[in-house]
């Protein structure tokens, strides 16, 4: 095999399986395991892959809700109040946005009462000037990685 395009080959053999092991991502995509090696640490060195962690299904572990928080936030606090909402342990992801709010928040919660708690907290911020929350029903599709596809 030619070089050409391992790196993105090597990235979606990992999304496949983030356990392979270099002897068999080697083998599957036809180079040595010293290739595989230093094209793995280099990726890891420019960010591209930034860890190694597994895929939590939240509802087997308790945390049955998901809420979405739509903020709006003083202009001068969005990077104070994104830092926050990032440090909390049950907010999933945080977007500075464009649109009606300058931030959005996805929260995993043990039960309602759990998320209540938070969000009030959380609301306790001055800086913070308006908050729409939703409560997701049914998650269609969630956490989901994609292949690269070539340039």
């Amino acid at each position: 095999m030619t070089y050409e395009n391992l790196d993105e080959k090597l990235v979606n053999a990992l999304l496949g399986d983030g356990r392979a092991s270099l002897r068999s991502l080697a083998e599957d995509l036809d180079v040595s395991v010293t290739t595989i090696s230093n094209h793995l640490s280099a990726l890891e060195d420019e960010g591209i892959i930034q860890g190694y962690t597994p895929k939590i299904d939240y509802d087997a572990v308790g945390y049955d809700v998901t809420a979405i928080l739509q903020l709006k936030v003083e202009g001068s606090a969005l990077v104070e109040v994104t830092e926050t909402l990032s440090d909390h342990p049950q907010m999933v992801s945080v977007y500075e946005t464009t649109g009606d709010h300058d931030i959005i928040a996805i929260g995993k919660f043990r039960n309602t009462d759990d998320m209540n708690d938070t969000i009030k907290s959380l609301l306790t911020d001055p800086e913070i000037k308006e908050s729409n929350t939703s409560v997701v029903l049914n998650p269609a599709k969630e956490h989901e990685q994609f292949e690269l596809k070539g340039k």
